[in-house]
């Protein structure tokens, strides 16, 4: 009997140990925002292995080591999840994803737009653990992926019956692999030759695991409204959660249109159907440069030796021959036509967007023309906007820069404001530099709206900005043990100046990374400190169907 005394007070002993072992960290006099969208509070917080326990001020603590979070907000690790950074961090040079744990992020999810077919995701998941990386990543499966994988070649039509249940049945294997949902690119190929139909049945099939439908909407500039309410149909036809994938009125004929997808997106909710969306914070969508948007026809001997130049990096003479082909009058036609309609009805810039849709963001050449559309400019000149292109890059010396997409400021606020829409970058990894080239929203995104429009504009409260990068999205994806300030939840962790933090990130110089992050820790592991990179690389992949084990 003894024995037994001895053997309940050894244990006793052992977990009384446990229990009162120093925590790893002891991050203190900070102010703790929930993620939940309650009111800051003052309180002190742990991190002991790898999770988060919220401790009461005076309260006597023993820690490894100590965080003096005087005049900062401590609150829960941003998720993006609208994310293409995924792809880059395979690489062992870029597998911290810094261009990220810098803006306070540490879960990204990636294959938005339809990109990933299961073995895609399965391939990136085996670098992430043979290499480790420094955020979070979790997945969408792509409808995009799949067609490919599924049609081949032969991808400009219906799917029979038989590629169809093929389909399908790579939906059902990505959601078996722990995948969020499925996503589409219904404005690029192959998806562009898809109809909702096909789109409904797939969707049907990530409704058995709770997972949701995320959509690059099929004609975000000629047909906003339409575009936006085919993937509510789709989502309520197959009764699942709808995310409007980085939504935005594009375009000069589009502004003040984002009322009429709130007022969609506010009916379906009171019909009991959830449906959101996602926006990155600025006026402008995908940046690059004017020759872009050219698409010489493939039947053209030009076409060949430009690629084969640019592809051996010869770059000015690509352009130098570009250039003495589109001053070649018969040939211009004959590209104006690929330019505006696509190759075959393939995809093409002009065909998506339009010359209402594209200003230009930055030109040493034209630096009187930076600001406007090219709709205009060609209006002022008199001149047809094909021609305008052409004439523009003739004349011109070095590369001008376009937004694809440009958006009324008015209309960004007016989004950022609705309860259902979360933040996101719809951003790559890029590194930190002052060369031009990229969009903004890759390195600013979160700071921007914690500095400009919170800080400064007070358009949103500190505790609705956050919540609308934690909870909310961590709630749509199914992730509610991420997101949030609680004890016992994975101490996914960021600690920011309030009153410092902000992009530096502009149109003209887009890759400066931001400031005013000053910790982060990714599963209580800290990943940034004092506003440096540690190397550690904690991050895992998140599979949706283990969500709350971890």
């Amino acid at each position: 009997m003894k024995k037994y005394i001895f053997l309940i007070i050894g244990l006793t002993g052992f977990f009384s140990c446990i229990q009162h072992q120093p925590a790893d960290f002891f991050i203190q006099n900070g102010t703790i925002i929930d993620g939940l969208g309650n009111p800051a509070i003052k309180r002190n917080l742990l991190i002991r292995n790898g999770k988060m326990e919220l401790v009461k001020l005076g309260e006597n603590v023993d820690a490894l080591k100590t965080i003096d979070a005087t005049g900062l907000v401590i609150a829960p690790g941003f998720l993006d999840i609208h994310n293409h950074s995924d792809w880059s961090i395979i690489d062992t040079v870029n597998r911290l994803n810094e261009t990220y744990i810098k803006q306070g992020v540490t879960t990204v999810v990636g294959g938005p737009d339809g990109y990933h077919s299961p073995s895609d995701i399965l391939k990136m998941i085996n670098a992430y653990n043979e290499n480790g990386i420094g955020t979070n990543v979790a997945f969408y499966v792509g409808h995009n992926g799949i067609r490919k994988e599924v049609m081949k070649e032969d991808q400009q039509r219906s799917p029979t019956n038989e590629e169809l249940e093929e389909m399908k049945a790579l939906v059902r294997a990505g959601m078996e692999m722990g995948t969020i949902g499925l996503s589409t690119g219904l404005m690029y190929e192959p998806g562009i030759y898809s109809d909702t139909d096909e789109i409904v049945a797939l969707a049907k099939e990530v409704a058995p695991y709770n997972g949701i439908y995320d959509s690059h909407v099929r004609n975000p500039v000629h047909a906003f409204v339409k575009s936006h309410r085919e993937v509510i149909e789709i989502a309520t036809q197959a009764n699942i959660t709808g995310k409007l994938g980085h939504l935005k009125a594009v375009g000069l004929h589009n502004e003040g249109a984002i009322s009429e997808i709130i007022d969609m997106v506010e009916t379906s909710r009171a019909d009991g159907f959830d449906i959101v969306s996602d926006q990155y914070p600025y006026d402008g969508a995908q940046v690059e440069n004017l020759e872009t948007i050219i698409v010489l026809p493939f039947y053209m001997e030009e076409r060949r030796i430009i690629d084969s130049l640019a592809s051996n990096n010869k770059l000015d003479e690509a352009m130098r021959l570009m250039k003495l082909t589109l001053a070649d009058q018969d040939k211009r036609s004959r590209i104006k036509q690929t330019s505006e309609n696509g190759e075959n009805g393939g995809f093409a810039w002009l065909k998506a967007t339009g010359y209402s849709s594209m200003r230009i963001t930055n030109s040493k050449d034209y630096p009187e023309l930076v600001g406007k559309y090219l709709s205009e400019i060609a209006e002022e000149r008199k001149m047809g906007g094909f021609d305008l292109v052409c004439e523009l890059l003739i004349k011109g010396k070095e590369s001008t820069a376009i937004t694809l997409g440009g958006i009324n400021e008015n209309d960004v606020q007016t989004l950022l404001l609705q309860p259902w829409n979360m933040i996101v970058s719809d951003g790559l990894y890029v590194k930190h530099s002052t060369a031009s080239g990229g969009h903004p929203r890759n390195t600013g995104t979160f700071p921007r709206v914690l500095g400009h429009y919170v800080r400064d504009l007070k358009l949103l409260s500190l505790e609705d900005a956050i919540r609308k990068m934690t909870s909310l999205p961590a709630d749509v994806i199914g992730f509610k043990n991420r997101g949030r300030i609680k004890d016992g939840l994975p101490a996914d962790v960021v600690i920011f100046n309030p009153e410092t933090i902000i992009d530096n990130s502009t149109f003209e110089q887009p890759n400066l990374y931001a400031s005013g992050v000053i910790h982060a820790f990714v599963n209580g592991i800290p990943v940034l400190q004092n506003e440096e990179m540690t190397g550690n690389a904690p991050g895992i992949y998140l599979n949706r169907k283990e969500a709350h084990k971890n």
